[in-house]
C-alpha cells in the first residue's frame, strides 16, 4: 500500500505535459512579508515560483496568468493587500514586463489573445469572497481563462480554496509546478526514506496548533525536541509552576498523554532544563536565566537557556535527519533570540539532512545567517505540518496522476 506522500509524488508535473500554444494559469504563493512601509522584507516565495514561470515562457505557452493571495483581506478590496505592491519586485526577478489585471472577469479576451511570453498577474484572489469558500462559480471563472492549470503554491496547498482546489475540477489538464514537486521530494526524503536517527525539533507558541502532528509523528521519529512557549505546557504537565508564562491550561492533560505515548514508542523527549525569564516582554527590566522548575513569581519564560541549548545541541549533533518547525522563543526581540539562533546554528552545523518548515522558523534561520546551510527550507507552514501528519494535501488531490492508482 502506497503512502500519502508517494501518492502525491505520483502526480503529473509541468515536465509531463506540453504547454506550447496553451493558456496557462499558475497558482503561485506571493504572500510575502512586508515591513511597516509596505516594502517586501523577504522575496523567497516569489523567487521560488520563478522556475515554473520561466519554464512556461521558455516552452512557448500562449499566455501565462499568475494568481495569488496576499495578506488577509475580508473578501473585498483593501489597498494594502493589493498585488500591485509586489509587481515591481516580480518584474525585477523575472526580468520581464508583467501586465497587471485588476478584474480578470472583464479581461478574458485580453488573456485569451495568444502572444508568446506574455505574463499576467491577477489582483489578489482573496478580494473575491468566493475564494476561501471554494465557490464553484469563482472556480469556473478561473478555469475559463486557461487551458492548463498549474498549482505551484505549496504554502496554501493545505487549503480547499477556489484557486488551489476548486478550479482543478473544471480544467482538463492540471499539474503541479516545480516548487510543489520539490517540496514533496524533500519531505519524502525525510519521512519515507530517512537516515536515522530522526529528530523533530518543534517550537512556537501553542501545543493546540500542533497536537495532531505530535500524536502522528511519534511512530516516525526517534527524538522529539520541544522548545518555545509550547514547551511551557509540557513543563506544566510535569508539575512545574510556570507562573505568568504562556501555556495552555486545557492542553496540560494532552501534553502528559503525548509524553506517555512517546515513552511507549521509545521516542526520546527533550524539554528545557533552564529558561530565560523576564518581568515584561514589551519593556523588560529584569531578565534572568533560571532552572525550568524555578520560574519566579509573575515572570514569563521567553527563551530556552544555555544549558538547554547545550542539551538540545548534543541531541541534534547525534541525529542524521532533522525537521524543525517553530522557534525556541520570542526571537523577534534581540534579548530573547539567543536560544533560537543557537539551535539554528547547531542544526546548520550538523551533518544531517535538515528541513525547516514554517514561515517564522524560516525567518529565524535567515536572521541567524544560516539559511544557506540547511538542506531544504519549505515555503509552507501549515502545509508542511499537514505533510508531517501524513495527510494528502488538498492542493494535490485534484491534479492529474501519471498513472491510475491501484
Amino acid at each position: 500500500m502506497t503512502s500519502n506522500i508517494t501518492t502525491m509524488q505520483n502526480i503529473k508535473s509541468l515536465r509531463d505535459i506540453d504547454v506550447e500554444g496553451k493558456r496557462v494559469l499558475i497558482r503561485v504563493d506571493f504572500n510575502v512579508p512586508v515591513d511597516s512601509h509596505g516594502n517586501i522584507s523577504d522575496d523567497r516565495r516569489i523567487r521560488a515560483a520563478l522556475p515554473t514561470i520561466n519554464y512556461c515562457i521558455d516552452h512557448n505557452a500562449c499566455s501565462i496568468t499568475l494568481v495569488s493571495h496576499f495578506g488577509r483581506p475580508k473578501g473585498k478590496y483593501e489597498e494594502k493587500y493589493s498585488l500591485k505592491n509586489i509587481i515591481k519586485r516580480l518584474e525585477r526577478l523575472l526580468q520581464k514586463k508583467v501586465e497587471f489585471i485588476e478584474d480578470f472577469e472583464h479581461s478574458k479576451e485580453e488573456i485569451a489573445t495568444c502572444s508568446l511570453e506574455r505574463v499576467f498577474l491577477l489582483e489578489n484572489i482573496r478580494f473575491h469572497e468566493g475564494e476561501k469558500k471554494n465557490d464553484p462559480e469563482l472556480s469556473k471563472k478561473l478555469a475559463s481563462i486557461c487551458d492548463i492549470y498549474v498549482n505551484d503554491a505549496f504554502g496554501t496547498s493545505h487549503r480547499k480554496h477556489a484557486s488551489t482546489y476548486g478550479v482543478a475540477e473544471f480544467v482538463e489538464t492540471k499539474v503541479a509546478g516545480f516548487l510543489m514537486m520539490k517540496e514533496i521530494e524533500a519531505f519524502s526524503k525525510a519521512l519515507e526514506h530517512p537516515v536515522r536517527p530522526i529528530a523533530l525539533v518543534i517550537g512556537g507558541a501553542k501545543i493546540s496548533s500542533k497536537i495532531t502532528l505530535l500524536e502522528s509523528v511519534l511512530k516516525k521519529v526517534d527524538k522529539l525536541i520541544i522548545g518555545g512557549a509550547m514547551s511551557n505546557t509540557f513543563l506544566r504537565a510535569l508539575g512545574y509552576d510556570m507562573q505568568a508564562s504562556l501555556y495552555e491550561e486545557e492542553y496540560i492533560e494532552i501534553a502528559a498523554e503525548v509524553l506517555q505515548h512517546a515513552r511507549e514508542n521509545r521516542v526520546k523527549v527533550y524539554l528545557p532544563v533552564d529558561v530565560v525569564i523576564t518581568d515584561s516582554i514589551e519593556s523588560p527590566i529584569d531578565v534572568k536565566v533560571v532552572p525550568a522548575q524555578d520560574v519566579l513569581e509573575n515572570f514569563k519564560a521567553v527563551d530556552i537557556g544555555p544549558a538547554t541549548v547545550k542539551l538540545f545541541s548534543e541531541a541534534i549533533e547525534l541525529s542524521n535527519t532533522i525537521i524543525w518547525n517553530g522557534p525556541m522563543g520570542i526571537f523577534e526581540i534581540d534579548k530573547f533570540s539567543k536560544g533560537t539562533f543557537k539551535i539554528a546554528s547547531a542544526i546548520a552545523d550538523s551533518y544531517a539532512y535538515t528541513i525547516v518548515g514554517g514561515g517564522d522558523t524560516a525567518d529565524a534561520v535567515d536572521k541567524a545567517g544560516e539559511a544557506d546551510n540547511f538542506s531544504f527550507i519549505s515555503t509552507g507552514g501549515g502545509a508542511s505540518l499537514e505533510l508531517l501528519e501524513g495527510k494528502i494535501l488538498p492542493g494535490f488531490s485534484h491534479l492529474d496522476h501519471k498513472e491510475e492508482e491501484q
